[in-house]
């Protein structure tokens, strides 16, 4: 096991699945000379040259869609869009054509290609810079969403992204890349659609992604000093999506509390949210309680910012409330 930050291991999962298959490639703006603006693609140029590490326009339409024509024809790309702010302009790139040609050629069309991109407040990046985005992609057929928290879940899941054959999201919190914790050496996967239980609990599930997870680790060590054991949640993919996992916790614990980052109207929330009410009503002995950000763009005033993340007090009030 190495101690590594976010961003190396996403970093060292680059390295590895790039000397591992030449068919692998990096595109985006600043991801060679300058090696990403978080460090992500930090050194790939040197060690695998211009022709497999391409530093883009500024034209994210382009860097999605020359994505999506390699991808059809046997390369592996991994684009890294700056922002996910930026994907209004290729959208239709990303949903129309990379999202649907599997389905529309019968299933013998593979589209392994990955987008890579950074989301979230926290840094002052005002509003077309810092929202979180993942309920689009979740409601988007064809892709697959991907959302990890700690360093250990970045390496492995990006690497059964670049293995994966069809078009994956792949949403990085520009919180995270800081956040440090034990990788180990070497390859390894995180399959899709397998949910992490980051803390064991009896009384409350609480069901956090991205940053919010370590937001809901913190919430859990005060709220286990007031006699409430939280057990947290990670689902780590939102698409494919746990259900089995989320709602074996539920009937264990019987009360659920969401939080993420994104606004809370229309969230991904309110998708877990639904699906436990379809799947397992009976086993709640409370109502499920929703805690996410409000339904206006993100502040550039520090305060505000910071008022408009779900906080950690946020968090425990509503803890408390389907305990009480």
């Amino acid at each position: 096991m190495s101690n590594m930050t976010f961003a190396q291991a996403l970093n060292d999962a680059h390295k590895l699945e790039m000397t591992r298959d030449p068919n692998i490639y990096v595109a985006g703006e600043d991801v060679g000379v300058y090696g990403g603006i978080f460090g992500v693609t930090a050194g790939l140029l040197d060690q695998f040259g211009d022709r497999r590490v391409k530093d883009t326009p500024i034209t994210e339409s382009a860097i999605v869609g020359t994505a999506v024509g390699a991808a059809t024809v046997g390369l592996r790309p991994v684009i890294e869009l700056m922002f996910v702010d930026f994907i209004g302009v290729a959208l239709d790139q990303l949903y129309n054509q990379a999202g649907k040609m599997k389905y529309m050629f019968g299933g013998k069309a593979k589209i392994p290609m990955v987008m890579r991109t950074s989301c979230g407040a926290g840094i002052g990046a005002a509003a077309q810079h810092s929202q979180c985005l993942e309920a689009l992609f979740m409601h988007l057929p064809g892709l697959k969403v991907v959302m990890p928290s700690t360093p250990y879940d970045a390496k492995g899941l990006l690497i059964e992204a670049i293995r994966d054959d069809n078009p994956v999201v792949f949403l990085e919190h520009k919180m995270l890349y800081a956040v440090e914790g034990e990788v180990p050496e070497g390859e390894y996967t995180i399959s899709f659609g397998q949910a992490d239980i980051k803390r064991e609990g009896q009384d409350v599930t609480v069901v956090a992604t991205s940053n919010m997870v370590h937001t809901a680790l913190s919430a859990a060590e005060k709220l286990a000093a007031d006699g409430i054991s939280v057990e947290v949640v990670d689902p780590r993919t939102l698409y494919p999506l746990d259900e089995e996992g989320i709602i074996e916790s539920v009937k264990k614990t019987h009360r659920l509390v969401i939080v993420h980052e994104e606004v809370k109207f229309a969230g991904s929330g309110a998708e877990i949210a639904a699906m436990v009410a379809e799947k397992a009503f009976d086993y709640l002995d409370a109502p499920i309680l929703r805690v996410g950000a409000p339904f206006c763009p993100v502040p550039f005033s520090q305060p505000l910012e910071q008022a408009f993340i779900p906080s950690e007090q946020q968090l425990i009030d509503a803890v408390k409330k389907v305990m009480a």
